[in-house]
Order: C-alpha cells, then sequence, then structure tokens
C-alpha cells in the first residue's frame, strides 16, 4: 500500500482574465458616452435657461396632474385586478360560452390600442345620450375623467386577466394531486396551494402591466383630461418652452423608477425562501 510523504507546494492563483478590446466593446462604450454627454447638455441647459417665474407659476399644475395620473392609475389598477379574477375563471372555465365571451373580451382589449378605447367610450358613447340617459348614467359618460378610468379599467383587466391566467395555469398539477390525496376541499387547495405559488409567478409581470399603466395614461390627456401631460400641453401651450415636455418625461421617469424599486424589494421580500 502506497502513501504520500510529500505535500504538493501550492500554485500560484492563476492570472486574471482581461477580455480583449473586441469593436463590439469599443462601440458599447462610445455610446455610453454618448449618451451621458447628452444626459449633462440636457442637464446644463435646464440650469442656464431656468426661470423662476415659469416654476412658481406652472409647478402647481404640473402636481396637480400629477395627482390626476396616480389616481387614474391606481383606481383603474385596483379596479381592473378585481374584475380580472372572473375573467380569468371563465377563460379556463369549461363552459363553451364563458369560455368564447371572455376570450373575445381579452382579444379584443389587448389587440385595439388604449387610445382608441378611450376615443370610442367617451366619443362613441356620447353619441347615444338619450339612451344613456334614460338609464341614468349620463352623469358618468358625460365626465371625461370617468371615462378615461373606464378604459385604463377595462384595458388593464384584460393584460391582468391573462397574467393570473397563466400564472394558475403554470403551478403544476401535482400540487393539486397531493392536496386531493390529503383530503382538502378545492377552495382550500386554490387558497392555500394554488394561489400563492401563482401570485409569485405573476409578481413581476403584474409590476410590468403597472409601469405600462402608468405610462399608457398619458394618452387620457386628449379627451381633456388634465393629468400630468394634460397639465403639460396646457403649460407647452402658455409658454413654447420644450423645458415643459422635458419636466414631465422626468417625472415620468421618477415615478416609473420608484416603482420599480418598490417592486423590486417586495418581490425578493416574498420569494426571499426560493433564494439559494
Amino acid at each position: 500500500m502506497s502513501y504520500a510523504t510529500q505535500l504538493i507546494p501550492a500554485r500560484p492563483a492563476p492570472p486574471a482574465y482581461k477580455p480583449p478590446i473586441s469593436g463590439s466593446r469599443i462601440i458599447g462604450l462610445f455610446g455610453l458616452a454618448l449618451w451621458a454627454l447628452l444626459g449633462l447638455a440636457l442637464a446644463y441647459m435646464m440650469v442656464s435657461n431656468w426661470d423662476t417665474d415659469k416654476f412658481v407659476k406652472y409647478g402647481p399644475r404640473y402636481l396637480s396632474g400629477l395627482w390626476v395620473t396616480m389616481t387614474l392609475v391606481v383606481v383603474g389598477i385596483a379596479v381592473g385586478a378585481l374584475l380580472s379574477v372572473p375573467i380569468a375563471f371563465a377563460r379556463m372555465s369549461k363552459n363553451r360560452v364563458l369560455n368564447v365571451i371572455s376570450y373575445a373580451y381579452v382579444y379584443v382589449f389587448r389587440g385595439t390600442p388604449l387610445l382608441a378605447q378611450i376615443y370610442m367610450i367617451y366619443y362613441g358613447l356620447g353619441s347615444f345620450r338619450p339612451q344613456i340617459e334614460a338609464v341614468g348614467l349620463w352623469w358618468f359618460f358625460r365626465e371625461a375623467w370617468y371615462c378615461a378610468l373606464l378604459s385604463m379599467t377595462l384595458n388593464t383587466a384584460a393584460y391582468q386577466a391573462e397574467i393570473l391566467r397563466g400564472a394558475i395555469l403554470s403551478v403544476p398539477r401535482g400540487q393539486t394531486e397531493g392536496a386531493n390525496s390529503l383530503g382538502l376541499s378545492p377552495f382550500v387547495t386554490f387558497r392555500k396551494i394554488i394561489l400563492p405559488q401563482a401570485l409569485i409567478v405573476a409578481l413581476r409581470p403584474y409590476g410590468n402591466e403597472i409601469i405600462l399603466m402608468i405610462k399608457a395614461s398619458a394618452v387620457v390627456a386628449v379627451v381633456t383630461v388634465l393629468d400630468l401631460m394634460g397639465q403639460t400641453r396646457y403649460t407647452f401651450s402658455r409658454t413654447f418652452d420644450y423645458q415643459a415636455y422635458l419636466w414631465a418625461a422626468i417625472f415620468y421617469l421618477s415615478i416609473v423608477e420608484a416603482m420599480r424599486h418598490i417592486w423590486a424589494a417586495m418581490e425578493a421580500r416574498l420569494t426571499r425562501h426560493l433564494k439559494r
């Protein structure tokens, strides 16, 4: 039987790998430098062209528009989430009538632009004023804010229904079979086993949908809703200063970035048991 009488001496660490400077890397660095210069130029132009009088005069309008935008998005997302649940279950139903109706709803609202939907609800339904007044709903459809909210709600409900349906179907069938073997009822199985796993899968798509709705909410300005973009258009029509739209872009970027970080923190918190 043989055995070692001398240890192998330690070897030096391998040299650090230095990637070669390729053409694509040079183009990438050039692009980053170009964007950095553009950002610095915009910052310089904003500082050099700063007008305190305009800021004092139109600043409160931006805050008012920001409040309208956030209200539309929050209420639309919340009501759309409630509406998406029965739509998602109808999409998964074996009842052919429910399945076809829900499929048609999702197909139409996902396949047409939000702008067209707002026009159809605000201007299209307005053509039926006598009929709407007969059922006592003209107070709702005569207000642009309510029409914009209804359009956003119906639009996001279609997307959220598909997100929820896909998340539920992604849960392995073995989870349901295991719950059945334990004698759990279908309701308890869905609430305690299927739904928690489905919501984890749907968490990131839900965050993307909220961000998309924040940016898409800018189109409500075309039907005279004075949201953030509506107030921006008003400010530009009075000042003809390009910075009016630049400040609006900064507001939208700040909202989206804050939402992204909040959602990432919430996702990390809820999925901490999945990290290795």
